[in-house]
């Protein structure tokens, strides 16, 4: 496996407050690698580690094999970065805030002209390159972030929420293009839609207070937990008695209740008839039953206990 990325025991501090824990793991180059976790999680820090825009207190990052920090002039044209919110200037077209960007890295206005028409036009943005920023939807302003760091061609990507603000036809085009990238350019990201990335992943790792707790693609972080279903049955009435009762059943896992619903999880849907047995005469209102996902997996019971 080739690196395009690589940590080792990478450690950073905000205002004394550990936010990344000693990380160290690499990334292969040409995939799509999600970064997801809770809002302290450190994800958004780890970007900006990860695209040289911030240092971290200790350990080292290595981009193609190069320190971030020793050959920083070397690298910053291999990186592109996207940051969450939008920061074009107001006053300038998009166009010509694309192509500034452009010459800061030295392209020519020529490779600049090119490339602005072909990612213009599979992110459906030609109508718009003439529109001051300051007149233009966020979501049309996130999709000329992306297509203002193409310019410079990085062999890296790395993108803090890369359909944030854009509707469902614009999320599409963006995944479309950014999975077009794979085997060609690493593409690394961050996203609070748990589905997005359940669609466009090589891998994904989990963040919880700045330590990465789960790591793999989604079928091999769900290979343990396949053969459980998640249960919601709401009951007319759920006493404390009822509840206790049914959280003894030994297929019953991480019993849990919100009012008159009932929540757990067990191995197959037998569960369920034994626990209308033990439920004897009290009435079922509804049924809810679902295979394990992306969520399941944050959920700290999963992350660091398991279902056993």
């Amino acid at each position: 496996m080739e690196a395009s990325v690589t940590l080792k025991k990478v450690g950073k501090l905000v205002r004394d407050k550990t936010v990344l824990a000693s990380l160290t793991f690499g990334v292969e180059k040409g995939s799509i690698v999600a970064f997801v976790g809770d809002n302290d999680a450190g994800k958004s820090t780890l970007l900006k580690v990860l695209a040289g825009l911030e240092k971290p207190e200790y350990g080292s990052v290595f981009i193609h094999g190069l320190d971030i920090v020793k050959r920083r002039n070397e690298i910053r044209h291999m990186i592109g970065f996207i940051p969450l919110e939008p920061d074009f200037d107001p006053w300038l077209t998009l166009e010509q805030n694309i192509r500034f960007n452009g010459l800061l890295y030295g392209v020519d206005d020529s490779t600049i002209s090119n490339r602005i028409a072909e990612f213009s036009e599979k992110l459906a943005l030609l109508d718009y390159l003439h529109h001051p920023a300051s007149t233009v939807s966020n979501g049309i302003l996130k999709k000329s972030m992306i297509l203002r760091t193409l310019v410079h061609n990085p062999s890296i990507l790395i993108l803090d929420e890369p359909t944030a603000f854009m509707d469902a036809q614009s999320s599409r085009q963006t995944w479309d293009l950014l999975k077009g990238f794979r085997k060609q350019k690493t593409v690394i990201y961050v996203s609070q839609t748990l589905t997005e990335i359940e669609l466009a992943h090589d891998r994904i790792l989990i963040l919880h207070n700045g330590r990465i707790i789960l790591d793999g693609s989604l079928d091999k972080l769900l290979e343990s937990t396949l053969e459980f279903h998640q249960f919601q049955i709401e009951f007319e009435e759920l006493s404390d008695e009822l509840f206790q009762s049914l959280s003894t059943i030994t297929t019953v896992v991480t019993p849990s209740r919100m009012n008159n619903i009932f929540y757990f999880y067990g191995r197959s849907r037998k569960v369920f008839f034994q626990v209308l047995r033990k439920a004897g005469e009290t009435l079922m209102l509804d049924l809810n039953i679902k295979k394990l996902g992306l969520r399941d997996l944050m959920d700290s019971e999963f992350a660091r206990k398991g279902l056993d």
